[in-house]
């Protein structure tokens, strides 16, 4: 296999047995989004405004990335255009990720709230992905970790045991 890197250094790991299926189909879907935030300047009402008046301007044709570049919270998603790709039910905050499931591909939905701010969500587009390769190389790393973290803590108890001073007085 290709190495694989931790902080230790690098492992070459041999397959010497698989027990178990190998694939794992988790459902995707490709999402973009804009996100209002509140702020000392702009409370709740204010951006439940400004994303509505987002989803109308969007309806009447105005380009999505554009509008998202140009008013998106969302530092992480900015550049793209607000296209956060494909994406797991499980990574998002319930209320975006139910109208995110609920939402037909290609169309806007109405303005969302959130813990983090008003969203207006358009799904790309959806998969069943098999994240069964994923999933192996981290089990991998994680076996990994812990055998180092084991090793490296019978040395550092080894080492602490070593220069405990201890005085045992006997009267």
């Amino acid at each position: 296999s290709q190495p694989i890197r931790s902080a230790n250094g690098f492992h070459l790991v041999k397959l010497l047995d698989r027990r178990g299926g190998d694939t794992l189909m988790v459902p995707q879907t490709h999402v973009r989004h804009i996100l209002i935030q509140t702020s000392e300047i702009r409370n709740d009402e204010q951006a439940e405004a400004l994303a509505e008046e987002l989803y109308q301007r969007i309806l009447a044709g105005e380009d999505f990335g554009k509008l998202a570049r140009e008013y998106s919270g969302d530092t992480g998603s900015l550049a793209s255009g607000g296209d956060l790709g494909w994406m797991n039910g499980r990574e998002l905050v319930p209320n975006f990720r139910k109208a995110m499931e609920e939402a037909e591909v290609n169309v806007l939905t109405k303005p969302v709230k959130s813990r983090f701010g008003w969203h207006l969500i358009e799904v790309l587009g959806r998969r069943m992905h098999d994240m069964g390769q994923e999933m192996q190389r981290a089990r991998a790393r994680e076996i990994i970790y812990q055998r180092k973290f084991e090793e490296e803590l019978q040395i550092w108890l080894r080492e602490e045991r070593e220069d405990a001073y201890v005085d045992i007085k006997l009267y």
